[in-house]
């Protein structure tokens, strides 16, 4: 008689098993949120799913037109903007609103990332930063109601610990956080404002330290990872990669990342079974095995994964 695989012992104490994993989905970048084939998967997703918040790049890029510049004058326009969260309100969702990338007319230089050219550099003037923020902020309490944007996330930037997605310092990543943080609670306070949004679990304790000393609310710490992260080549031979790496790794440094973040809500806002792509085993059954171990061992540690 073979034995079984696993045991199950049915009398034993229950544990909660928060579904971390339906917190957040990730997209693409904000214009898609725009066309009629995104919106309809997006629905099926919320129906079939139940996820309640989806995070995307770009939505202060050019392609939405949130501030250009005209005959020397910014001009501000949520128009685009506004077209994509009411369709997810209507749906019964909500925006993770992360703050990227740089709009053209506050850049300071023309570092870009993606097909979509997605503007990396700080702000040319931190005035004007904080005017955006301002104004976004001011704007979607006035045309969606202090209590529904209190329940969003704002996440500023994105992977800033990469040259690929921030061509500032570590520093002038906390100063961009630093007037961020400050102008968006100076529209209300009880917004929810975090980050930093690095790859691999990096800077989480430099930034909080960073809070600390600063006196900032974070009202969330945010991070990603992908368990090909330490072998990571430009080649990027991810078979190689995964095959070199140890199992059960995003748990462990999911378990350190909770210990970093002390008390506060840890948000994973990406994640994968490898950081390539176009790596063909990410749409075959190996990686939805890897989906489900990896969220139900992050569940205990995280309040979205």
């Amino acid at each position: 008689m073979t034995e079984p695989l696993f045991r199950c012992r049915l009398s034993a104490p229950a544990a909660p098993l928060p579904h971390v994993w339906e917190h957040t989905v990730g997209s693409c970048h904000a214009p898609l949120a725009l066309r009629a084939d995104w919106q309809n998967h997006l629905r099926r997703c919320r129906e079939e799913l139940g996820f309640q918040y989806v995070r995307f790049h770009g939505l202060l890029s050019d392609g939405l037109g949130t501030l250009v510049r005209h005959r020397d004058q910014f001009v501000y326009s949520f128009f685009n903007a506004d077209r994509i969260v009411d369709f997810l309100l209507s749906i019964g969702m909500r925006p993770f609103v992360e703050l990227s990338f740089m709009p053209a007319a506050l850049a300071s230089g023309n570092t870009t990332v993606f097909s979509y050219r997605g503007n990396v550099t700080p702000p040319a003037d931190y005035r004007q930063w904080v005017e955006l923020m301002r104004r976004l902020a001011a704007h979607w309490t006035a045309r969606y109601g202090v209590d529904e944007v209190r329940r969003w996330y704002f996440e500023v930037w994105n992977e800033p610990n990469l040259p690929a997605f921030w061509a500032g310092t570590q520093e002038q990543y906390f100063e961009l956080y630093r007037h961020t943080v400050l102008a968006i609670k100076d529209v209300d306070a009880a917004f929810r404002v975090g980050g930093p949004a690095t790859a691999a679990n990096a800077w989480l304790s430099d930034f909080l330290d960073f809070c600390v000393l600063h006196d900032l609310p974070a009202d969330f710490v945010s991070t990603h990872h992908y368990p090909n992260d330490p072998l990571w080549s430009a080649a990027q031979d991810t078979e190689s990669e995964l095959a070199g790496g140890r199992r059960g790794i995003l748990r462990e440094w999911t378990r350190e990342a909770r210990r970093q973040a002390g008390g506060r809500p840890l948000l994973y806002t990406e994640w994968n079974a490898s950081s390539n792509p176009r790596y063909p085993r990410q749409d075959e059954p190996y990686a939805a095995a890897f989906a489900v171990k990896s969220a139900l061992e992050a569940s205990e540690f995280v309040e979205a994964y």
